[in-house]
C-alpha cells in the first residue's frame, strides 16, 4: 500500500460535549429556522415559568414580552417574567449555561424533562446574534436580587459568566426574569405564538398570562383560583426497570442491606408480602446481602422484574392531571362552546410509567364549523402545535365514527386531549407528537367515546326541544279556531278560552321536553 493511501486511513478522533452536539444539530431540538426557533424559544421560557410556579403551589402570573430591533427586525428579543420560587444564586449559571443540568431529573410529572430546552435557546442566541442570556432572579426567602449575563462554553459544556450583579430587594419580589435576543421571523411566527399562548391559557385556567408584542397584545386573566394538586416525587416501578437502571440503584445503596430490603425501599408498590411472593417466584434469595450479588444474579433480577405478572399498577402521586372541573373551566374560557364535557380516566401505565388521559369535547357556540374535529393536544400541560398528523390523538379522533354520536360534518366540534405522565413517549426530541403506544391509544379511545356519549345525549336533548317547539308552533295555529268553536258551544269568552288553551299547550310541551331529556 502506498504512503498516500496509508495517510488517508489516519483520522483524528475526539469526543463531543453535549453543548457542542446540540450546537451542531440544533434542528432536532426544534431550532431549524427563524420562525420555528422563535416559537420554540417562547415555548421553553413560558414552560419553565409555569413549572417554577405550579410545582410549588403558586398561582402563575406570567408576562411575555416580544420586541424587534428597530435597525434589524430579524433580531427578536423575548423576555418572560414569572412569580415563581426563583433560582438559588449559586446554581443560576449552571441552569442556563450547562446542557443537561436542571432540577427535573426526578420521577414526577413536569413540563421539562431533558434540561435541554432553555440551553438550546441560549446556544441559538449565541449562534445567530452573539448575545448572552440575561437572568434576574430571587428566591422566596432571599434578601437579595441577582442579575447575570451568561453564555455557554460549547467545547466544555460549562457556563461563562459575562456579568454579575447583586443588590438588596426593594420590594417583596420573587421569581425569575429571562431575556434572550435571537434571530427570528416575527411575522411568520406570530400566529403560532398567539395560538400557543391561547392554548396555554386553556390548559391552565388558574394562570394569568399577558403577551405584549409589536402588533399583538393578549391578556388572559385567571378564571379560577383552584389549582391541580402538584405532583410528588415517586419511586421507579419494577416493570419499567432495565439492567442499567438497576445497576445504578444498586451502586447507590447500602451494600450490607439484603436483596429483600433493597426491593422494599427502592421501588414503587413493593411491600413486604409483594416482595416475598416475587422472590419466591423468581427463585432469588431475599436474605442475600447486596454486596454479594453476582453479575449473573443482577441480570437475572432485572429480567425477572420485567417478567413478573403480578405487580400493582404504578401509583398516580407523581402525576398532576387537571381534573374534569378545571379542564371544563379552561375549555369554556377559551373556546366558549354551547356544550362542553370533560373526562379524566383512571391512572394506567405503559412499560412501568404511570399516565392519565384527559379528554374534553366542545360543541357549538364559538367553536368554528369544520370538516373534521378540531384537535387541541397537550402533554403534561404543554400545547403541541406541530406534527399533528403524526400524533396518536389525531389517529384516534379520526377513527371515531362521529355519526354514531349524532355529529354530522361539517360541524362545530373541537376535541381537547391531555396526556400526563412521568415519561411522555414523544416521537422526537422536538416533543411535538405522541407515539402510538397501545395502552395510551386504548385509554384515549375510551375517553373520547365516553365524552362523545355525553355529547350525543346533549344533541338528542336539543333535537327533542326543537321538535317540541315545532309542535307548539303547529298546534298553536289552530288555537284561535278551537277557542272560537268552544265559545260558541258554551257561550263563553273566546279570548279567555284562547289564553287557557295556550297556557295548557305551553305546560304540556315543556313537560314532554323535560321528561324526554331526563
Amino acid at each position: 500500500m502506498s504512503d498516500v493511501s496509508s495517510a488517508k486511513l489516519i483520522e483524528e478522533y475526539r469526543g463531543l460535549s453535549p453543548a457542542e452536539f446540540f450546537y451542531r444539530n440544533r434542528e432536532i431540538a426544534g431550532f431549524s429556522n427563524p420562525t420555528r426557533a422563535l416559537y420554540q424559544t417562547v415555548r421553553e421560557l413560558v414552560e419553565n415559568a409555569l413549572d417554577a410556579t405550579e410545582l410549588y403551589g403558586i398561582r402563575p402570573s406570567i408576562e411575555l414580552r416580544i420586541s424587534l430591533d428597530e435597525q434589524d427586525p430579524s433580531r427578536v428579543t423575548v423576555e418572560v417574567e414569572d412569580n415563581g420560587v426563583g433560582i438559588p444564586r449559586e446554581v443560576v449559571p449552571f441552569v442556563f449555561g450547562r446542557v443537561f443540568y436542571g432540577s427535573k431529573y426526578t420521577l414526577r410529572q413536569s413540563r421539562g424533562v431533558f434540561g435541554l430546552g432553555i440551553k438550546m435557546a441560549v446556544l441559538y442566541a449565541q449562534i445567530t446574534t452573539g448575545k448572552a442570556i440575561y437572568v434576574r432572579s430571587s428566591t422566596l426567602d432571599a434578601k437579595d436580587v441577582y442579575e447575570y449575563e451568561i453564555a455557554i462554553d460549547i467545547n466544555r459544556n460549562m457556563p461563562v459568566i459575562v456579568s454579575e450583579r447583586v443588590y438588596r430587594k426593594r420590594r417583596r419580589w420573587h421569581g425569575t426574569v429571562v431575556r434572550l435576543t435571537i434571530e427570528g421571523n416575527w411575522p411568520s411566527a406570530k400566529r403560532r405564538v398567539e395560538e400557543y399562548v391561547r392554548r396555554t391559557a386553556l390548559i391552565a385556567p388558574y394562570a394569568e398570562i399577558r403577551l405584549k408584542a409589536p402588533d399583538l397584545e393578549l391578556h388572559f386573566p385567571r378564571s379560577t383560583r383552584s389549582m391541580p394538586e402538584p405532583p410528588r416525587e415517586g419511586k421507579p416501578h419494577p416493570y419499567g426497570v432495565d439492567l442499567e437502571l438497576l445497576k445504578s440503584l444498586l451502586s447507590s445503596s447500602d451494600g450490607s442491606a439484603t436483596l429483600k430490603e433493597f426491593l422494599v425501599s427502592t421501588f414503587d408498590g413493593m411491600g413486604e408480602s409483594t416482595v416475598s411472593r416475587f422472590l419466591e417466584w423468581a427463585e432469588l434469595p431475599g436474605d442475600l446481602p447486596l454486596k454479594k450479588l453476582t453479575v449473573e444474579q443482577v441480570e437475572e433480577l432485572a429480567r425477572k422484574m420485567r417478567e413478573y405478572p403480578e405487580w400493582r399498577r404504578p401509583r398516580s402521586v407523581t402525576l398532576s392531571p387537571l381534573g374534569e372541573r378545571l379542564l371544563l373551566e379552561g375549555v369554556r374560557k377559551i373556546l366558549n362552546p354551547e356544550f362542553a364535557s370533560a373526562v379524566t380516566r383512571r391512572p394506567s401505565s405503559y412499560s412501568g410509567h404511570p399516565f392519565i388521559i384527559e379528554v374534553a369535547l366542545a360543541y357549538g357556540g364559538d367553536v368554528p364549523v369544520v370538516e373534521k374535529p378540531l384537535l387541541y393536544r397537550f402533554a403534561n400541560k404543554i400545547p403541541l402545535l406541530y406534527d399533528e398528523g403524526a400524533d396518536v390523538a389525531r389517529k384516534v379522533v379520526d377513527s371515531i365514527d362521529w355519526s354514531n354520536y349524532k355529529v354530522k360534518f361539517p360541524a362545530p366540534l373541537a376535541v381537547v386531549v391531555h396526556l400526563c405522565s412521568t415519561k411522555v413517549p414523544f416521537k422526537g426530541v422536538g416533543k411535538e407528537a405522541i407515539a402510538d403506544v397501545p395502552e395510551i391509544e386504548r385509554e384515549l379511545t375510551n375517553a373520547v367515546r365516553e365524552a362523545a356519549r355525553r355529547l350525543r345525549r346533549h344533541i338528542s336533548r336539543v333535537e327533542r326541544m326543537l321538535e317540541a317547539a315545532k309542535r307548539r308552533v303547529e298546534i298553536g295555529k289552530y288555537i284561535p279556531e278551537v277557542a272560537r268553536a268552544l265559545s260558541e258551544i258554551v257561550r263563553g269568552d273566546s279570548r279567555a278560552f284562547e289564553e287557557a288553551l295556550r297556557e295548557m299547550l305551553e305546560r304540556r310541551v315543556v313537560a314532554v321536553g323535560e321528561v324526554r331529556v331526563s
